[in-house]
């Protein structure tokens, strides 16, 4: 039976008895999923060196995997986030699961064979399974909180993804380098395969969890959950396709946001998918090292308080607003960047990577996750996420052969390939300021749905 609650206040949030736990339940099996989906995910460069030293792979070769993954992901957000609207988010972070846990799998298989081909249809088959996840994940959480809420769980969302990454550097140089597990068993080094089997069977157990205890909405789990600054009425339809394309793709703060996420992703893959190489090769570290350690323990961690504590700021001190905290971490980051080009050091380089990952990693959790919440409302959330995140692909996949090419010459080119992109997000979080909103070009009454899309003031 649905339970009704009204605000007292519009500061503060009144839930109905039971919400909060249900929804904490709810978001942990929901994040849990997603952070499985990073472990399939980042697996890949801490096994990069291995594959192409294998096999002969040069840095281009290996660039160009991951060029192909950030495209297929970038397209298939395009097309997932559609689909995520319709098929709702359950459904289709279920789809995205099955998806990479078969293909991660059959990427290990691929060694026996060793074809750099091969290779290249599987992963880039996996980058548009796993770009079911973000739509999905979003789509859920719309329903789930309140617009001056979102920048705190895009906060929560970046911890989940951070939970990922933590866990394949932890995990995968220890499959790959052999550890003591408990201080008892000891396991051998495994061939890189197993960093591609283990997340597969991890992500296999999760996702059964997560179709046993997620509701899609609080309707669905008996809550009626009102909210002040959008309207939603549980028993209107769905939004045509022809309106929700209006809507997300004639509104230019979806536009600009994509470009900044564009260079968010061309940094945050830029360190993400080099740094284990770049530390090996370049400092001589291994993954037994107290560096390599130090690092990959940090670069999640850091990556998780900036993504809250920027959530939290353009909550608390901006009314919601996340450009104004967008460009100030493009700014600040641009500076690290070109800083970090001109120190050298291993303990200089863990510094910087460290600082970097702080500053994308908040741009990465406020302008793909709040900020698309924001732009498409709980009817629509899964193509704006799908728009917007599909833009920090198509950054990134220059973060692949490119960037590649160009350390195959040095790596003294690897910072200041990063520094243009943070002056650009900067500048386009900015221009926010004196775009007009949009003006839907045809009518339809699904238009008049009060939070269907957000002003470029807004965001």
């Amino acid at each position: 039976m649905s339970q009704v609650v009204e605000y007292a206040h519009p500061s503060r949030e009144y839930y109905p008895p039971g919400f909060r736990l249900r929804r904490g339940i709810n978001w942990g099996a929901i994040g849990l999923l997603y952070a499985s989906f990073y472990l399939c995910r980042y697996n890949f460069p801490l096994a990069n060196e291995a594959i192409s030293k294998e096999y002969g792979f040069s840095k281009t070769d290996m660039g160009w995997i991951i060029t192909v993954v950030s495209l297929a992901y970038a397209c298939g957000q395009i097309t997932n986030g559609l689909l995520t609207d319709k098929l709702g988010g359950k459904r289709a972070m279920l789809i995205g699961a099955a998806g990479t846990i078969v293909l991660n799998i059959a990427f290990g298989v691929a060694s026996f064979w060793g074809w750099f081909g091969l290779f290249l249809l599987i992963r880039g088959l996996d980058g548009y399974m796993q770009s079911f996840g973000a739509p999905g994940m979003i789509k859920m959480n719309t329903a789930w909180f309140h617009r001056k809420e979102r920048g705190r769980f895009a906060g929560i969302f970046g911890f989940m993804i951070n939970l990922g990454r933590f866990a394949a550097n932890w995990l995968i140089p220890a499959v790959l380098v052999g550890t003591v597990l408990l201080g008892v068993i000891s396991i051998p080094p495994q061939h890189w395969r197993w960093a591609f089997w283990l997340p597969a069977g991890v992500t296999t157990i999760v996702a059964v969890v997560m179709a046993l205890l997620v509701k899609e909405t609080p309707e669905a789990a008996g809550f009626n959950r009102p909210d002040p600054d959008e309207h939603f009425d549980a028993n209107e339809p769905d939004p045509k396709l022809a309106t929700v394309l209006n809507v997300i793709l004639s509104n230019p703060a979806v536009w600009i946001c994509a470009l900044a996420y564009a260079c968010t992703g061309a940094v945050r893959q830029g360190i993400d998918q080099w740094f284990p190489r770049y530390m090996t090769e370049v400092h001589g570290v291994d993954f037994k090292s107290a560096q390599f350690k130090t690092i990959a323990f940090l670069l999640p961690m850091v990556a998780t308080l900036g993504s809250l504590a920027s959530g939290y700021v353009s909550d608390l001190f901006f009314a919601g607003r996340r450009a104004p905290v967008a460009a100030i971490l493009y700014g600040v980051e641009t500076l690290i960047i070109l800083a970090a080009a001109q120190v050298h050091g291993v303990n200089a380089a863990v510094v910087f990577l460290v600082l970097i990952a702080f500053t994308a990693n908040s741009t990465h959790s406020i302008i793909g996750t709040a900020a698309a919440m924001d732009i498409g409302g709980r009817k629509m959330s899964g193509f704006a996420s799908g728009c917007i995140d599909s833009f920090q692909y198509f950054g990134g996949a220059l973060a692949g052969a490119l960037l590649g090419s160009i350390v195959e010459k040095h790596w003294d080119n690897y910072f200041y390939f990063m520094a243009p992109f943070g002056v650009i997000g900067m500048l386009l979080m900015i221009s926010l300021r004196w775009v007009p909103p949009s003006k839907p070009k045809v009518r339809d009454p699904d238009l008049a749905t009060p939070g269907a899309a957000k002003t470029p003031a807004d965001v």
